[in-house]
């Protein structure tokens, strides 16, 4: 089998779509299936790849500087497939990457399925745009329609599309590298090497953005009792559009690390001593799953996603979403109960040492399979594949 993928997201640019496709190539190679990625560029590209990738000239939005928009060269694209020959195509994202890769599989009449990664909708009402969702589900209901599946990573994100009229959802849920992800990893040291003096240490990470919530953070650092509330420190890692703002918001018991990744993002997972998320737009939540597995708590919103990770009271909290209140009750029950935390991250690492991403990774495979086994493209769509240039 010869799959091509289109993504308007890949390393080195870091998000949980983009680490999650390159796992899904890499697992490719391993298992001898190749591969070929289409992606937009990306400045300072210092990483090496296996892979096999066409990058595509792009910029970034000037409003969300850190995505990238493509401008593909379709005949660059086409070239490169016709050479490939691909008997899947999965399209990763919506946008202009996905739509050449859409066209191909039209026009060539090669099986096509695409994943759904992310609740555009939902993030509309953080930027005030929310009279735009009726339209954005019939975009998204048109793109994906001649997709023989669409894959979602969990049962929230399947009955959200099923209940906007999408068919043919199934689910590819997400594993997690529990070798690097390891309560191991944690640094007797790591606190003072940010100069942190405080008792303990909560986490979050992820993009500094409105739709992930963030500016709650800040109540529920406000409105700890005393004295938690002077023997904590909030760590924040990532970056993103509220960055700024953020940092203006608070000097003192919190730190911005900026993004970090591999052994330095693992260290901090393992020495926290809380993870707090309470972005609730997540149709997943990668970096919960990372929390976990490195023996650290979490404490995340009941909405999206992440709810189907964290197991109330027994791998940390799940709290009602946009409460103040509810994120300082179980922060305080986290940190003011010791043997209660023991408990809970010893159950959060054995929770996900079974989320292994070579078994979901091998169950999305067989799907591939079945698919390509099948080769049924949608019949309203035979008249467009005749017409595509």
């Amino acid at each position: 089998m010869r799959v091509a993928l289109f993504t308007d997201t890949f390393p080195p640019q870091i998000n949980g779509v983009s680490l999650t496709l390159r796992r899904l190539t890499q697992h490719l190679l391993k298992r001898g299936i190749a591969c070929i990625v289409f992606a937009p560029d990306f400045p300072q590209q210092e990483e090496s790849f296996d892979e096999s990738i066409v990058r595509l000239r792009s910029f970034p939005l000037f409003f969300y500087p850190e995505c990238r928009v493509a401008v593909p060269g379709y005949a660059e694209i086409e070239q490169s497939l016709r050479s490939f020959s691909p008997d899947l195509i999965h399209i990763a994202t919506p946008f202009t990457m996905g739509w050449c890769g859409r066209r191909y599989a039209l026009k060539h009449r090669i099986p096509m399925v695409a994943s759904h990664h992310t609740h555009f909708d939902k993030y509309l009402a953080y930027y005030r745009l929310s009279f735009l969702s009726p339209w954005i589900w019939q975009y998204l209901r048109r793109f994906h329609e001649p997709c023989q599946r669409v894959f979602v990573p969990s049962v929230e994100a399947k009955q959200t599309l099923e209940q906007h009229g999408f068919s043919q959802v199934a689910l590819w849920k997400r594993g997690v590298d529990t070798r690097l992800f390891n309560p191991r990893k944690e640094n007797p040291h790591f606190k003072e090497k940010y100069g942190i003096t405080e008792r303990y240490l909560l986490l979050y990470v992820g993009r500094i953005a409105p739709e992930k919530e963030v500016d709650l953070l800040f109540r529920v650092m406000d409105r700890l009792p005393s004295p938690l509330r002077e023997q904590t420190h909030w760590m924040f890692v990532g970056d993103g559009p509220m960055l700024a703002e953020c940092k203006k918001k608070q000097t003192t018991r919190v730190t911005f690390t900026g993004y970090l990744k591999g052994e330095e993002l693992a260290e901090a997972y393992a020495s926290a001593d809380g993870f707090v998320f309470p972005s609730r737009t997540e149709t997943f939540g990668n970096v919960v799953l990372e929390a976990l597995a490195s023996g650290t708590p979490a404490i995340v919103a009941g909405e999206g996603g992440v709810k189907e990770i964290v197991r109330h009271g027994e791998t940390g909290w799940v709290c009602t979403p946009g409460s103040p209140e509810a994120f300082v009750e179980a922060v305080v029950k986290l940190l003011t109960h010791p043997q209660q935390w023991e408990d809970m991250s010893f159950r959060a690492r054995e929770y996900a040492v079974t989320q292994s991403w070579d078994a979901i990774l091998d169950g999305l495979l067989e799907q591939y399979e079945q698919v390509v086994r099948a080769k049924a493209v949608p019949s309203s769509y035979l008249a467009e594949r005749r017409v595509a240039p």
